[in-house]
């Protein structure tokens, strides 16, 4: 098929003007209208509207020729208005992700020292903390809100009351289950590994503790104490914010600077339901799953060592356990993994889609997502044992 030329027409007042576009706006075509377009933009002057009902074809190159002309001279002006008119849902999508796309050079401000540029200093990290927590909060409502659509409109399937399989509103099978097996399974091994060494270590120190007390036989306690209530979920946490949590922001920030969740937007697909919603179910899904196997490997790490070290045998281990530890104790720490669950999968995928187009933004944004998944773990932790202790469990 024949590409048209790309045409414009500047019709109506000079307070209220309108700018037709006709004909295919790509790479292609564009060229002939380029220095006519560009000495239009210098005294278009605010107020035009953007008639894009007949445009045919359009691609990047096009949507930023539009946009410059609105924008006039200056490249950074994104305050101008997109005033859009004309039936054309695909131009009106890719104009305003490429308006959205658009980012400043930042100036190099100077660096002052001394007192009063450290309490300046201390300020800002303050005051980006907080905005830090008020994006995570945010990132969060807008997550559930996606997860809370999918489950209905599945629900709503499941009954009848709703057929056809919409590009919106459909659950990812496919991406939840490769993610549950990426994220969870391949990360069984290594997490049991770890526990089995973190329960023999615990059992190690405890017998070297109270064997100076001559309560050797209370180390069985201690063990089954530690990894039902802390070791087992809060090891599990931060392996998965070393292993899986970096992968989500890497995976999220490489299709972020190849431009694939603007194409994703453009096509109407929302990059809440595709990308995110998956990643955040199977993370739900497969963390209480990871902690049970990691509280089953520490309690073998520590009947271990109890046996060769203090010559308790595993049936004394595991009469002492169920005798004199209560089931809560376990409870205590599953009702922890699904809260990190949450934590990690939201604070990597909200790093990823904030990568920048350069590879320093993507570094930038995958370390800063490692560290602060830990430290929110961390700090919800100590928030749940304070709340347990109030509890008296």
């Amino acid at each position: 098929m024949t590409a048209r030329s790309a045409a414009f027409d500047l019709s109506g007042t000079p307070a209220a003007r309108v700018l037709k576009l006709r004909g295919d706006w790509t790479v292609w075509t564009v060229g002939p209208v380029d220095a006519e377009l560009r000495a239009l933009s210098r005294d278009l002057g605010p107020g035009v509207s953007v008639d894009i009902g007949e445009i045919g074809h359009v691609d990047v190159a096009g949507a930023y020729l539009i946009d410059r002309t609105v924008r006039g001279a200056s490249f950074e002006n994104t305050e101008t208005p997109l005033d859009l008119i004309g039936d054309n849902d695909k131009v009106r999508r890719l104009l305003q992700t490429e308006r959205a796309a658009i980012q400043s050079c930042p100036t190099r401000e100077p660096h002052p020292h001394g007192f009063i540029a450290m309490l300046a200093r201390t300020g800002h990290a303050i005051h980006d903390a907080m905005d830090e927590g008020l994006a995570n909060l945010s990132f969060l409502g807008a997550t559930l809100t996606t997860i809370a659509k999918l489950i209905l409109h599945l629900l709503l399937r499941l009954v009848g009351l709703e057929r056809g399989e919409q590009q919106r509103g459909r659950m990812r099978w496919a991406a939840l289950f490769h993610t549950m097996e990426v994220a969870g399974l391949n990360a069984l091994a290594i997490i049991a590994l770890l526990s089995f060494f973190i329960g023999a270590v615990v059992a190690f120190l405890g017998a070297r503790v109270l064997q100076d007390f001559g309560a050797t036989i209370f180390t069985v306690e201690l063990v089954a104490f530690s990894m039902l209530r802390e070791f087992a979920v809060v090891i599990t946490a931060v392996l998965l914010a070393g292993r899986t949590n970096s992968a989500f922001t890497a995976e999220l920030g490489a299709m972020k600077m190849r431009q694939e969740i603007d194409a994703l937007r453009v096509l109407g697909v929302d990059p809440m339901e595709a990308l995110v919603a998956p990643r955040v179910l199977a993370m739900l899904f497969m963390t209480p799953v990871l902690t049970f196997v990691a509280v089953i490997a520490g309690l073998i790490g520590g009947m271990l060592v109890c046996q060769l070290a203090l010559n308790i045998s595993p049936v004394l281990f595991l009469n002492r356990i169920q005798e004199n530890v209560p089931v809560r104790h376990f409870w205590v720490g599953m009702i922890k993994a699904p809260v990190f669950a949450v934590i990690l999968a939201v604070v990597a995928c909200r790093h990823g889609l904030n990568v920048g187009g350069d590879v320093a933004s993507l570094g930038k944004e995958t370390t800063s997502s490692v560290v602060q998944a830990i430290f929110l773990v961390i700090v919800v932790d100590a928030i749940f044992a304070l709340w347990f202790m109030e509890l008296d469990w």
